[in-house]
């Protein structure tokens, strides 16, 4: 009996400390098979990553099934230590490991793991170690070293799955060593536009029938940034006639001049309101071309030149009330000629084709050859007028069909004042009407007053007796004033 009892403990006693051993070599082998796949599950996402085979992070939580076997053989020796405790081991991992393992959280079709599942494969998901059941919460380092070689990964079966290592970034271009800010430009900028000039033209006609016409037009200029130049033309027009309601006009017209190469281009458009006829449109263009080169005296005086141009103008006929209230419009185009045969010779022609719009037309030319001697000069003048019909009873212009003037004048140009110069002149010849010659006498002066060096003054007055219009048997005579203000900027 007291055998039976003593053979009895000993065996009980054998076999608690049996299952005592065999428990702690199981902890230590469960927590060092742990920390084995952990490595080599961190060893096979660096491979993946190396080699750009990006896998989800659920896959990374797959369990390798082959592995180097002399590493198996480190792993098993490790079990000799049977006197390592689990609280032991835990405490110094915690306090040896930093960093945490990548997660990955699971997805909504996942189902929990079983017991079962937890035996076989630990779950890296939230860095915990399940072992039997012994569960740790430990920090997971992100990479052990030294790493082990994953014979399961694709690229050692087949060597040409592996790629080179990939290449440096090329470092960024270094700025030149003598580069530098651009330099700012300390000198104004040029606007686009510059106001050059305010011309302001005057005139006031009448004559011995009644008839009143007067002008008062202001044209701006500007000067734009390449050379070229616009303006802008208004004014306030009255015309008044015996037996005829005065007509007021305001013009509006924005023009354009320029140059290419050596020929210059001029252009504008615009309106023409009046206060109780309908508005028109008005139009003009002129080109103009040096046939020879000009030659300039070393005072700026033009020594010679040859210079041609071209005319086309559009708009109502201004000359006088009855003709703008029968709504006269005519269209206008020609050749202008200037010679300067030398210092002190000059020629100029023009001739004029007009088409009115009602069924109208005229033949116009006009041409001066004049001669200075200091400050005298003497011209010859010929100017000749025909048109295809006399409609002056029913349109109200003057259209003769046959109209001819020619005359000489002897002319006086100088300064009076350092302020003042003045131009008189006389012109003594003939005019010819439907077939009667006449007397054709005209007398002008003019002076020029320099306000300052950018305002001048011109005012002009001229008498005439050359007709304007048809008078039958009674004389024709004509007074004019003129006058034109300039202003420069």
């Amino acid at each position: 009996m007291a055998d039976s009892f003593r053979r009895y403990l000993f065996v009980s006693r054998y076999s608690l400390y049996t299952e005592l051993i065999l428990g702690c070599v199981q902890i230590q082998l469960g927590v060092i098979c742990s920390v084995g796949i952990l490595t080599l599950s961190e060893a096979k996402l660096q491979a993946a990553q190396a080699h750009q085979t990006w896998k989800s992070l659920s896959e990374l939580t797959e369990r390798v099934t082959i592995v180097n076997p002399s590493s198996a053989e480190q792993y098993s020796e490790l079990g000799i230590h049977r006197e390592v405790r689990a609280a032991d081991w835990a405490d110094s991992a915690t306090s040896s490991l930093q960093g945490t393992a990548p997660t990955s959280p699971r997805t909504p079709t996942q189902r929990p793991a079983s017991k079962s599942d937890r035996t076989k494969a630990p779950d890296f998901a939230k860095g915990e170690l399940n072992f039997g059941h012994l569960q740790f919460s430990i920090p997971l380092p992100y990479q052990l070293k030294p790493t082990p070689i994953l014979m399961a990964a694709p690229e050692n079966f087949n060597p040409s799955l592996r790629l080179p290592p990939a290449l440096p970034e090329p470092p960024l271009p270094e700025p030149p060593q003598n580069s530098s800010p651009p330099p700012t430009s300390t000198e104004p900028r040029t606007p686009d536009a510059v106001l050059e000039s305010i011309d302001t033209d005057y005139r006031y006609d009448t004559d011995n029938f009644g008839q009143t016409n007067f002008f008062l037009e202001p044209t701006v200029k500007f000067r734009l940034s390449n050379g070229n130049k616009i303006f802008f033309k208004t004014g306030f027009n009255f015309f008044k006639q015996d037996g005829v309601e005065s007509v007021t006009n305001f013009p509006l017209q924005i023009g354009w001049q320029g140059k290419i190469g050596q020929v210059t281009l001029q252009t504008a458009a615009g309106v023409d309101v009046f206060n109780r006829l309908p508005t028109a449109i008005n139009l003009n263009a002129k080109v103009e071309a040096p046939i020879s080169p000009p030659r300039v005296s070393s005072s700026g005086r033009l020594l010679s030149a040859v210079i041609l141009s071209g005319n086309l103008e559009q708009g109502p006929y201004k000359s006088n009330a009855r003709t703008l209230d029968n709504q006269i419009t005519a269209w206008r185009f020609g050749p202008d000629l200037y010679w300067q045969i030398d210092r002190n010779t000059s020629l100029f022609s023009s001739l004029r084709l007009g088409s009115y719009n009602d069924g109208n037309s005229e033949v116009q030319s006009f041409s001066r050859l004049e001669r200075k001697f200091g400050q005298f000069s003497l011209a010859a003048n010929l100017f000749t007028w025909s048109y295809d019909r006399d409609l002056e009873r029913t349109s109200g212009y003057f259209s003769p069909p046959d109209f001819l003037v020619y005359n000489g004048e002897v002319a006086w140009e100088g300064d009076i004042a350092n302020f003042l110069r003045c131009r008189l002149a006389a012109n003594l010849g003939r005019q010819r009407l439907k077939g009667e010659f006449d007397n054709a006498n005209t007398y002008q002066t003019r002076c020029t007053v320099k306000v300052s060096p950018n305002i001048e003054l011109d005012l002009g007055y001229s008498f005439s007796n050359v007709r304007n219009q048809e008078t039958g048997g009674s004389a024709y005579s004509g007074n004019s004033l003129t006058g034109q203000l300039r202003v420069k900027f």
